[in-house]
């Protein structure tokens, strides 16, 4: 398969995001709606811990080498310098998303180290691996979060405590990345990281060889193996098709189209074969999935 030009440069874009704290800031709060959308990068990383609540709506969720479909909103804590995608676009159908941004220290070297501040701290060490929190957090914790957006620098760092303190003490969470998710610091890594997933992102529904990508990265195709497994704690293979599996999740849930159209708009050449591993990544048939999601809705 050969790389559209405008695609090529648009995959040899650096995934860092540059992150600029307001004048006087050390948090920075962002809010996006409807007439507002979130433009980052779809796949990007930075040094800032970063809590997200988005308001309703369903989407991916793509966190290290983690992959999920997530409905009824979305409440997440990711760490220092683990990449990302954006959770919501024109369709995800969310009312709002709040963006929170902030330095491991941004209340200085020490503050986290003192006795009263263990959970929290806790809870970033945690955070490097992605968090989700559940239900009773978002209907609790994510309006105490949008608060934020309306408040003055000092009731901000007030508050953002106060969440911190909160998220610290659920035990409705899970954690993302159990396996673990190496983030290279060579640039040249970080950029053949960015060349594979984006790829993946505008290519899964076509066949994908481990030889198109090993020519894609420049590598043979045993040394591209190591490496992805070695960055992503997961085979090419498992993580092409857990990406894929995420897609017909989304398609199961938002489109009334027959099992077999959602098959083969996911990137899946044989039925049996995605029945047997949709099953084994969500536990239930495609079938009784969408059910399900009918049902809650």
């Amino acid at each position: 398969m050969k790389l559209d030009p405008k695609v090529n440069k648009k995959l040899s874009s650096p995934p860092l995001e540059k992150v600029v704290m307001p004048h006087e800031g050390s948090i920075l709060v962002r809010h996006f709606h409807v007439n507002h959308r979130n433009t980052r990068p779809y796949w990007h990383y930075h040094p800032e811990l970063e809590l997200v609540y988005v308001k309703g709506g369903s989407g991916k969720r793509h966190i290290g080498s983690h992959l999920s479909y997530f409905k009824e909103g979305e409440l997440v804590l990711i760490g220092s310098n683990l990449p990302h995608q954006g959770f919501t676009d024109r369709i995800c159908g969310n009312e709002s998303e709040t963006v929170i941004q902030m330095l491991p220290n941004f209340l200085g070297e020490d503050f986290f180290h003192i006795p009263e501040m263990k959970d929290i701290l806790s809870l970033f060490e945690r955070s490097k691996m992605g968090i989700v929190f559940g239900d009773q957090d978002k209907e609790v914790i994510g309006p105490k979060i949008e608060a934020l957006v309306n408040q003055d620098k000092f009731s901000q760092i007030l508050c953002l405590i106060e969440v911190l303190r909160g998220l610290s003490l659920s035990k409705d969470y899970k954690i993302l990345n159990a396996d673990g998710f190496s983030m290279i610091t060579k640039p040249h890594d970080n950029d053949r990281l960015n060349k594979v997933l984006n790829y993946i992102k505008e290519n899964f529904k076509e066949p994908i060889s481990l030889a198109e990508m090993g020519d894609l990265v420049s590598m043979t195709e045993p040394s591209f193996c190591r490496y992805f497994k070695r960055i992503t704690a997961k085979t090419f293979t498992q993580f092409l098709n857990e990406y894929r599996l995420v897609h017909a999740s989304k398609l199961l849930s938002e489109k009334q189209v027959s099992i077999t159209e959602v098959c083969f708009e996911s990137g899946f050449s044989n039925y049996s074969h995605f029945v047997i591993q949709f099953k084994s990544f969500t536990g239930k048939s495609p079938s009784a999935y969408r059910k399900d999601i009918q049902k809650i809705l």
